[in-house]
């Protein structure tokens, strides 16, 4: 459940008083004036602005009073004022596994206008970023990695390493990473929070909400993951789904099907080729150009393809990709593949994801339920191995509650890509019955995650400084709401409607 990043904007400058002190009384007297946590000025990756950090000692296992302690990294963006509103905007990563500090700068500094009168404020979970990193030499990136899709041998290299460091992974959970914000959001001295959860940070601040309800003002959910989603199994059947309605498109649409006719035929015919053994091929690697000999078989493909269905801009290439695959040129593919999570291994922390999963979602799904919900489909081979990891992972817990709805009236937004693969818009609705302050906005035209694009950062910097749906801009509503799905590149050089 990767989030997709936002371009750089330029923001203007920071509140030079709390450069100054937030350990005290911050940049005015209506909040903070409880702070204990110290901060400094740091940079940031992908910010070219400086921020205020530092750095919160919490215990691993809040049950052990001499246990492992774990320094939470906090960043705040200051509010671009002297009299700043109390009650900051949280922006909480995705995954899980993703760090607040490393994926969420770029969309933090698009939200100009929110930095009119409020901090924005980024916590990298713990296990992530700088916050006790579940860092594993198992898991460096490497080169070829986009062909590898069994995790079993990496995972137990790692869990091997980490138990020796004396981690215990039972305590990286949706359930402590509540708590820790919660201890965040004491050591700022904040009285409450707006929250934006993006992907699995929407899990994270629906969670928050039902634990802390008093302490939240307004919550942006965007790509939601309802309480009871099931990750590791879940995604798979959606992402399926997504992958033929883009094929299907492709054949719906003239110019798209006259250059690729039935990719949908396409990649069965690369599945029958392949066969069970799948074949020897030449592949470039698309950062090097350097050719190498690779066995590919089906389960790569799919491997490769479900990534490229996150965002409608790549997707629009799978057609092609697959026609030069069935001609035995693999290297289109695995270049989109790359080019969409570049960088993912620098921004997602395998082993925290694992630790959150295995707690959270696979203890609930059911003896040879896997096998049932996966039949059929191209991706189960993947998604079983996937499930397995949890066979040698260690196990924490969650609240016997944890999966149940929350409920609330607190102004609740939610914003869903009609393209989605992984949190569809029919998830945000399911969140929103119990939610009885809320509005719903689905981006027909748009993938995993809308609050980049577009007119999205103003339409949340409006709804966060009101706290109120009637003075939502409804062009922008509009725009987001009567978008379509791009058009499909027709041949190597442009994309054709």
């Amino acid at each position: 459940m990767r989030l997709a990043t936002a371009l750089l904007r330029r923001v203007v400058g920071a509140c030079n008083c709390l450069a100054l002190v937030l350990l005290a009384a911050g940049c005015s007297d209506t909040g903070r004036s409880l702070a204990t946590l110290p901060l400094h000025d740091c940079h940031l990756p992908k910010l070219a602005q400086p921020a205020m950090c530092g750095e919160l000692a919490v215990p691993e296992n809040a049950n052990e009073t001499n246990g492992r302690t774990l320094k939470l990294f906090v960043a705040v963006l200051p509010a671009n004022t002297r009299s700043p509103k109390p009650d900051p905007l949280v922006l909480l990563p995705g995954g899980p596994g993703q760090a607040a500090s490393t994926s969420l700068g770029p969309f933090a500094q698009q939200l100009v206008a929110v930095r009119r009168t409020r901090d924005i404020v980024l916590v990298d979970p713990r296990g992530t970023g700088r916050s006790a990193p579940l860092d594993c030499p198992a898991f460096a990136p490497e080169a070829r990695e986009e062909f590898e899709i069994d995790p079993m041998p990496k995972v137990k290299q790692c869990l091997a390493e980490l138990q020796q460091r004396g981690v215990d992974l039972r305590q990286y959970t949706t359930t402590a990473a509540v708590a820790d914000l919660e201890a965040v959001r004491s050591a700022l001295g904040y009285p409450q929070l707006n929250l934006w959860g993006g992907s699995y940070g929407s899990r994270v601040a629906l969670e928050y909400l039902r634990r802390h309800p008093a302490n939240v003002r307004t919550v942006v959910l965007d790509g939601v993951a309802p309480p009871d989603m099931r990750i590791t199994l879940d995604v798979w059947r959606t992402r399926e789904l997504a992958l033929d309605r883009i094929l299907a498109a492709c054949k719906a649409s003239p110019k798209c099907s006259a250059a690729h006719h039935d990719p949908a035929a396409t990649l069965q015919a690369i599945a029958q080729d392949l066969g069970s053994e799948g074949k020897e091929i030449d592949v470039a690697d698309p950062r090097t150009g350097v050719a190498s000999r690779t066995r590919i078989t089906f389960d790569h493909v799919v491997a490769a393809l479900h990534p490229l269905t996150y965002s409608p801009e790549v997707a629009s290439l799978i057609p092609e990709a697959l026609d030069r695959a069935q001609a035995g040129d693999y290297g289109p593919l695995a270049a989109a593949s790359v080019t969409l999570t570049g960088d993912l291994s620098e921004q997602l922390s395998p082993a925290l994801h694992y630790a959150v999963t295995c707690a959270e979602d696979v203890p609930r799904i059911r003896q040879g339920e896997t096998h049932l919900a996966l039949m059929g489909m191209r991706s189960a081979p993947l998604a079983e191995r996937i499930v397995a990891v949890c066979d040698v992972w260690p196990h924490g817990s969650a609240p016997a509650d944890f999966a149940t709805p929350v409920t609330s009236d607190k102004p609740v937004l939610l914003l869903s890509g009609g393209l989605d693969p992984v949190t569809p818009p029919e998830y945000a609705t399911e969140v929103a019955r119990t939610l009885r302050n809320s509005k719903q906005i689905v981006a027909t035209g748009f993938g995993h995650i809308v609050s980049h694009q577009a007119c999205a950062p103003q339409l949340i910097a409006t709804f966060i400084a009101d706290a109120r749906f009637d003075t939502l801009s409804q062009s922008c509503i509009d725009y987001l709401q009567k978008s379509t799905r791009p058009p499909f590149f027709t041949d190597r050089l442009a994309a054709q409607p």
